[in-house]
Formats: structure tokens, C-alpha cells, sequence
């Protein structure tokens, strides 16, 4: 309500601005003068930025595809020798090189010598964001034509056709999509696990949990923790194959389920949902929601963690981000805190609230308690 007055109360000062910024005589008068010219140079770089940022994106693609910050692990290389392993003449490896090192991605290490830059360094310490990166193939196809996209013109998204829980029947479908969740799983788990200790609880239901990639992070982490993990028949079968090999067999389960709102086993006192309820529409959510509200043990908590909208850091991820990839999908919408809050509180939770994780961007998270 409060923002909705401000935006009342500032648009006639916002429709001037706008009028005046987008004047070319205030455009080169503000680009001179010692008191504008570095807003309006930051301005331009942004511009330049989203109107170029399509091969920003292709290049990190390529850097993966090449294996690159893999090649550079134990130190730098030479122009020659990465040509060698990527089959790259070196010319072209120049090229590449240059654009990554634009890219902070990777550095000069000497005469035609490179190494890996913090960024890059950091992108190789988290696999899970390769493989996303990677995936991102599927997402440019369905992007080729935004417009069509947007319109609702493509007749099989690409994306779409890798997400399986809506026909839920294939399970080589299923298998690809819940690995490319357990490779990404990792630097989510940390982050959840730094904010919400789980020592606390008893009793783990991970609604949506995919392989079990979650769960095996909380059972290491928690050692008198049991957890069962709810998901496709398909899926849950892999589940069980991971806690076995991880000699965990012991304190874990996997049970199927087959769509939004299936009963879940009762008596948990923790139920979480890991980047699963942005995957689903709002009637599915209340779904998912009311079934946790039916199962849990009186006094037992929900957690959700998922990327959320209007995440302060990383605004435009929400929307500009997940909200193309989710419409590509099919199903579901990037979401708000305050939008989760309220949906928690209409499937009859109280007590919510948020718990820092130390990067917000990657993932936010609410619990509630029955």
C-alpha cells in the first residue's frame, strides 16, 4: 500500500525525468558536464551492457563447452598449449582468451600466458554452476525469438521438454532433469545449511527432493537427522540408490509421489521444499502447502528455499531471468518474500519468517511453523 502511494505521489516527477533523459541535446549536455557526466557514463556502460550481454552469455558458454577453468586448475598456460588440449587453432584460442579475460573470467599470467581470475576461480569451485551453464543451451533455442516466446507461439519449448514432472511417465526424462538438480545441489545445500541448522529436528521430509542430493547434505550435517525424500516414482528410485551408496541407507527413505497435494507420511517435524515451489503455478503451491500443513507433527516447521523476486543484489534475476525460463517451462513464477509469506499464512502457517543465507542471490529462505 505505502508503494503504491509513492509511485502515486512521484509520477509526475518520473514522467519529467523521463521526458528529459530521453532528450539527445540533455543526453549530450549531461555527457560533458563535470557534474552528470559520470551517472550518465554509467548509464551508457548499462545500455551497452543489456544490448551486448546476449555474447557475454555465449562466451561463458564456451569457456565451459572448452572446459577452460579446468584446463587452467593447476596453473597458468600458454596460448599454445590450451590451442593443443581444445583443439583450437591458436588464433582462436586468442580470441576466446581475450574474451573471457574481458569477462574477468580468466587473466594474463605473462607473454601470452593465462591463468584463472577470482571469477573464475570461483565459478570452478562450484560444478553445479557449469552444468547450469551448460543447460542454458535449451533456454537460448527457446530464446531465439523472444517475442514468439512471450506470445505463447513456440509450440514445444525446449525447456519445457526437459522439465518431466507434468507428464511424470518418462523416467529417462526424469533421471536428466533430477541430476542436473543433484549437480547444482551443492552450493544450495551450503547456503541452507549455514542459515537453518537442522540439528534442532528430528525428522526430514524433503518434498521434491529430487536424488536426494539435499538430504544427504542434511544427514551429514545433522547426525541423529532421519529423512525421507518425496518425488516421482522414478526419481525416488534414484534416491535410494544414492543414500545406499553413501552408507546412509540407514536413516533414509524415499517414498513416490505423483503430483502437488499427495499425502506425505506424517509425524516429520521438518518438511522443505529446495527450488520447488517456483516450478508450480499457485494452485499447485497451495497444494504442496496444505498436504505439508495435513502431514507435519504438531508444532513442526516448513522451510523453502528457493531464488526469490525482488531480492535485494540480485533484482533482476527474478523477473528478467527466471521469469523468461519459467515461462519457457510452462509452469510457475518467480515470487516475492512477501508473496511466500502470504501464502504460508492462507494454508494456515504461522510464525514465518526469513533466514539469511550468506548469498542471498543464489537463495533465500522462510520457515513457518504448523
Amino acid at each position: 500500500m505505502a508503494g503504491d502511494v509513492w509511485r502515486a505521489l512521484t509520477a509526475p516527477f518520473a514522467g519529467w525525468r523521463n521526458r528529459l533523459l530521453a532528450d539527445p541535446k540533455f543526453q549530450d549536455w549531461a555527457s560533458r558536464s563535470i557534474f552528470t557526466r559520470g551517472q550518465a557514463n554509467a548509464y551508457a556502460g548499462r545500455m551497452l551492457d543489456l544490448a551486448v550481454g546476449f555474447a557475454y552469455a555465449r562466451t561463458l558458454l564456451a569457456c565451459v563447452q572448452f572446459d577452460l577453468f579446468e584446463r587452467l586448475r593447476a596453473g597458468s598456460r600458454s596460448t599454445g598449449e590450451l590451442a593443443i588440449a581444445c583443439a583450437l587453432a591458436p588464433a582462436r584460442m586468442q580470441v576466446l582468451a581475450k574474451a573471457a579475460t574481458a569477462l574477468d573470467l580468466i587473466e594474463p599470467a605473462g607473454p601470452d600466458r593465462w591463468r584463472l581470475a577470482p571469477l573464475g576461480a570461483s565459478l570452478l569451485g562450484n560444478p553445479g554452476v557449469a552444468a547450469m551453464i551448460a543447460h542454458h543451451s535449451l533456454l537460448y533455442e527457446d530464446l531465439r525469438d523472444p517475442a514468439a516466446l512471450i506470445r505463447g507461439e513456440i509450440e514445444a519449448p525446449r525447456v519445457k521438454s526437459f522439465w518431466p514432472y507434468g507428464a511424470g511417465a518418462d523416467p529417462q526424462a526424469a533421471a536428466q532433469y533430477s541430476a542436473l538438480m543433484a549437480a547444482t545441489q551443492a552450493m544450495i545445500a551450503r547456503q541452507i545449511l549455514a542459515a537453518y541448522p537442522l540439528a534442532r529436528h528430528r525428522c526430514l521430509i524433503d518434498v521434491g527432493g529430487g536424488e536426494g542430493a539435499f538430504v544427504l547434505h542434511a544427514l551429514r550435517a545433522a547426525p541423529k537427522l532421519i529423512a525421507t525424500v518425496a518425488d516421482l516414482a522414478p526419481v525416488a528410485v534414484r534416491a535410494l540408490d544414492a543414500f545406499k551408496a553413501a552408507g546412509l541407507a540407514a536413516r533414509a527413505d524415499a517414498v513416490a509421489v505423483t503430483a502437488p497435494g499427495d499425502r506425505l507420511p506424517p509425524g516429520a517435524d521438518l518438511h522443505s521444499f529446495v527450488r520447488v515451489l517456483h516450478d508450480h503455478d499457485d494452485p499447485a503451491v497451495m497444494r504442496f502447502l496444505a498436504a505439508s500443513q495435513a502431514a507435519l507433527a504438531p508444532g513442526g516447521r516448513i522451510l523453502i528455499a528457493e531464488p526469490m523476486a525482488k531480492t535485494p543484489g540480485a533484482r533482476a534475476m527474478g523477473h528478467a531471468y527466471f521469469g523468461l525460463y519459467l515461462l519457457a517451462m510452462g509452469q510457475g513464477r518467480p515470487r516475492t518474500r512477501v508473496e511466500l509469506t502470504q501464502m504460508l499464512r492462507g494454508a494456515g502457517f504461522k510464525a514465518v519468517r526469513e533466514h539469511r543465507a550468506p548469498q542471498r542471490a543464489l537463495v533465500r529462505l522462510l520457515s513457518a511453523q504448523k
